[in-house]
């Protein structure tokens, strides 16, 4: 809810998405949304518990599990972007100037996670009004989350249109 209040205030674009906290909500959530979904419990890295759901089965099964990788926090349920680019952006600051040390782009599809795929540093093909979108998106980002050391954060692009993943600030 923090990170959706966040994006809204900085006028950046996330995928469609909703919170549950119980085999209704999710239920409720998904249909809405339409399937194919991605979820995850909140606030777990590294692609813990992710997994992309196609019908309301498979998401009735994931609940289950995923209440107890994260019995504390809602599941997180976003409409699943099929055909997006994903890109890894990575930022360094010092609390006054950021710098988008390098952008990454995910040359192939091999799963949920992003380590799993093959990537490309510099971006393969991504144009250049893209790029500079997402370098200004980390910059809002690391300012808006005082950000002083590094940060990582994942986008999706579809259609020359950039989606804020997830932000992961490493630093103070």
């Amino acid at each position: 809810e923090r990170f959706r209040d966040l994006l809204m205030k900085l006028g950046l674009r996330q995928a469609e998405s909703g919170m549950a906290r119980s085999l209704e909500e999710a239920d409720r959530v998904a249909e809405a949304l339409g399937y194919p979904v991605m979820v995850r419990p909140s606030y777990v890295l590294g692609g813990r518990s992710m997994q992309i759901v196609y019908d309301h089965a498979g998401l009735m099964e994931y609940m289950k599990s995923a209440v107890k990788a994260s019995p504390d926090h809602p599941v997180l349920i976003d409409k699943y972007l099929s055909d997006a680019i994903e890109v890894d952006a990575d930022a360094i600051s010092d609390g006054e100037t950021v710098v988008v040390a390098g952008i990454m782009e995910h040359i192939e599809e091999a799963g949920v996670h992003s380590g799993d795929s093959a990537c490309s540093l510099p971006v393969y093909t991504l144009d250049k009004a893209v790029v500079r979108e997402i370098e200004r998106q980390m910059k809002l980002l690391a300012e808006a989350l005082g950000v002083v050391g590094l940060m990582n954060a994942q986008f999706a692009v579809k259609n020359g249109t950039v989606y804020i993943l997830e932000v992961n600030p490493r630093g103070s």
